[in-house]
């Protein structure tokens, strides 16, 4: 009777149409183009990924709606992994060279986004397939095509870098609030608070 039911219930799912991911990826559009930019590094890479992840989406094998937005986040990882092929040992940049302006300092609009941009290939798409999309370590590990050991050194890294990317914005923060207070302080409350 169980198996009756359960047999019954997948016959009644429907399939997901070519609309309806045209849909999720107009919905959807400023998340999955984020992925797309987070994975790939760089615009042109992250346009070239998510259109070829909607093509995908949509002439691939049949899909059940109710995993249709998943589905699309996975096509443009899958694009996104063809297009860059990140390795363990690969080189990248880090992100004292994209998140700094020629000053030395930190970018403060979409700091967060640069930190990760800023990150060496393998070290990103470890920290975005783990971090931000939830995978396993053994699921990054099997589409990375690497060991579980390798996903843990990068994801160590990643949070490490990211983590003094974050450190050193707020020290700048800190230091901006500190001006701009001692800049509103009226001379005479600025000897005060010195005696």
């Amino acid at each position: 009777m169980f198996k009756a039911k359960q047999v019954a219930n997948v016959k009644d799912m429907e399939y997901a149409t070519a609309g309806d991911f045209c849909t999720i990826f107009d919905e959807d559009m400023n998340s999955l183009y984020l992925l797309s930019l987070l994975l790939a590094g760089d615009r042109k890479k992250a346009e070239q990924c998510f259109v070829e992840g909607l093509e995908n989406a949509t002439s691939r094998n049949r899909v059940f709606k109710e995993w249709a937005r998943s589905w699309a986040r996975r096509a443009i990882l899958q694009n996104a992994l063809r297009i860059v092929n990140p390795r363990p040992n690969g080189r990248g940049g880090s992100w004292e060279s994209s998140s700094m302006n020629r000053g030395g300092e930190m970018l403060s609009e979409r700091a967060e986004i640069m930190a990760v941009l800023g990150l060496r290939p393998f070290d990103r798409f470890v920290f975005v397939m783990s971090v931000l999309e939830g995978y396993s370590d053994h699921n990054c590990s099997i589409l990375l095509g690497c060991s579980r050991q390798d996903v843990l050194a990068a994801k160590t890294r990643a949070l490490q870098q990211i983590g003094s990317v974050a450190e050193l914005r707020l020290k700048q923060e800190a230091n901006i609030n500190s001006e701009e207070l001692l800049a509103h302080q009226s001379p005479s409350s600025v000897a005060e608070g010195a005696a």
